[in-house]
């Protein structure tokens, strides 16, 4: 087994997780695939965001 591609599979795992938190995302809540693919860019974004370290004065 290759620890450093499962390193990086349990990465995307996790990521998928945290997705599935939404609950719009989890029950495919949009019936058009545009809607749904549009928000699961908002929660990737949501989920993005504080992990952006900014260092203000």
């Amino acid at each position: 087994m290759d620890w450093g591609l499962y390193r990086y599979r349990h990465r995307v795992e996790n990521a998928f997780a945290r997705l599935k938190q939404f609950r719009a995302i989890a029950t495919r809540y949009d019936k058009l695939q545009r809607n749904y693919a549009s928000m699961i860019a908002l929660a990737c974004a949501i989920m993005w965001l504080p992990m952006l370290k900014i260092n203000r004065p």
